[in-house]
């Protein structure tokens, strides 16, 4: 039975939502919570279009949220998982230099991995990484064997079963239209029904920023989607593919670049790019939201960012139109893969954060305000931190929220 007036309205039903929910419930079984979610299911955007990989937590600024969260929510995930059945497999990633310039930032970014206290962490040379990986090209590779893959729609399903075990009401096919102050409550109009409560947490991906500004706060965020597609490979030919294999990543950008990711169900992907997107939940190349496209071109700090970065920004465009280059990134780390190989085109969207000067947030932002929390920017490793950013959440909302 739905109640009248709940202390905590979660809006947003992914894996930062349900982690959060279900720890609140945890935390405090007397609180009603709800959970709002404008789809039918839950996990449908972010989450439900996630590559699947549990992240050991090497990429990220030592000293920073991502580093942290990442390194504990790595734990604490894989334990969760033992515990409620959810498979997954430590597979461990191999990340490559296949040239002589690639050694140095390959070699940096051992020294971010080690301080950040990922376990097992290793320079490998040639031999060796052909033994993990016959089919990659390369000179030099970082071993991660603390990376494994996972389904992350079952454990954003796992945690929505615990949630609602706990007592609390899941509410789908309930967009939230308006928010508004009423005596001490929030009043969340959606399209079919009216809620109260006394507190709001936003982890509305996606939408997050649009969801703050109903509640009158603007940090100065907007999130611009870029799309990010990727191919299957074949059955036959995804045997050249043991695990997972990443190219070095540009340090200035939060994307990892081209790479190949076998699926816990076996299957392997090859991407995604990263690919300005004209509709926060476009899928597809031709996706066109009005809104959301004036939403992106109206902000300042679209156009700085841009004049940033256009030149990379130019060769993303490029390889989404123009599948031989896109061919070509796959080649550079597995050789002998084709353009036959290609299949079942697919693609997600990543809710990037740009600030008003034009950075790329390259960490978590969790900002608070008027009895409200506002997930502003949980981008991978989002779903490995989870329960972490989950953990996180709940702290600051029994300070302030009084709880």
């Amino acid at each position: 039975m739905k109640k009248s007036i709940y202390d905590i309205a979660v809006i947003g039903a992914g894996i930062i939502g349900l982690a959060t929910a279900m720890q609140l419930t945890n935390k405090f079984p007397s609180l009603k919570i709800v959970v709002l979610d404008k789809e039918n299911v839950t996990a449908e955007h972010q989450t439900g279009h996630n590559s699947g990989v549990i992240h050991a937590g090497i990429y990220y600024k030592p000293g920073s949220a991502k580093a942290s969260f990442c390194y504990t929510g790595n734990k604490e995930l894989r334990k969760f998982c033992d515990e409620n059945d959810v498979p997954y497999k430590m597979c461990g990633k191999l990340v490559i230099a296949v040239n002589e310039h690639e050694i140095p930032l390959l070699e940096e970014l051992h020294k971010r991995g080690t301080a950040n206290g990922v376990e097992g962490l290793q320079i490998i040379g040639k031999d060796e990484l052909r033994e993990k990986e016959p089919n990659a090209a390369g000179l030099k590779a970082i071993w991660s064997p603390n990376t494994g893959i996972i389904d992350y729609k079952k454990v954003t399903e796992s945690y929505a079963g615990l949630f609602k075990k706990n007592g609390g009401d899941l509410i789908l096919n309930s967009k939230v239209k308006s928010l508004t102050r009423k005596n001490k409550n929030i009043i969340l109009e959606t399209e079919n029904k009216t809620i109260k409560s006394k507190h709001i947490i936003n982890c509305a991906g996606l939408h997050a920023d649009r969801i703050a500004r109903l509640m009158g706060h603007d940090a100065g965020i907007r999130i611009v989607p870029f799309r990010g597609e990727y191919y299957s490979i074949s059955k036959a030919r995804g045997k050249l593919i043991n695990g997972l294999i990443y190219p070095v990543p540009d340090p200035a950008m939060p994307f990892l670049g081209v790479h190949f990711t076998t699926r816990i169900d076996g299957t392997v992907e090859a991407g995604p790019n990263a690919v300005l997107a004209f509709a926060r939940e476009g899928y597809s190349k031709f996706s066109f939201n009005l809104p959301d496209a004036f939403n992106t071109l109206a902000f300042p700090g679209f156009w700085k960012m841009s004049a940033k970065h256009w030149k990379t920004g130019l060769a993303e465009q490029y390889r989404s139109i123009n599948k031989n280059s896109f061919l070509k990134s796959l080649q550079y780390l597995v050789p002998d893969i084709k353009m036959s190989d290609l299949t079942e085109p697919g693609a997600g969207v990543r809710a990037q954060a740009v600030d008003k000067s034009g950075n790329l947030l390259q960490d978590f932002s969790i900002i608070e305000a008027n009895s409200a929390i506002h997930v502003l920017s949980a981008p991978s490793p989002g779903a490995t931190s989870s329960l972490t950013i989950g953990k996180h959440i709940v702290d600051l909302a029994r300070k302030n929220f009084e709880l």
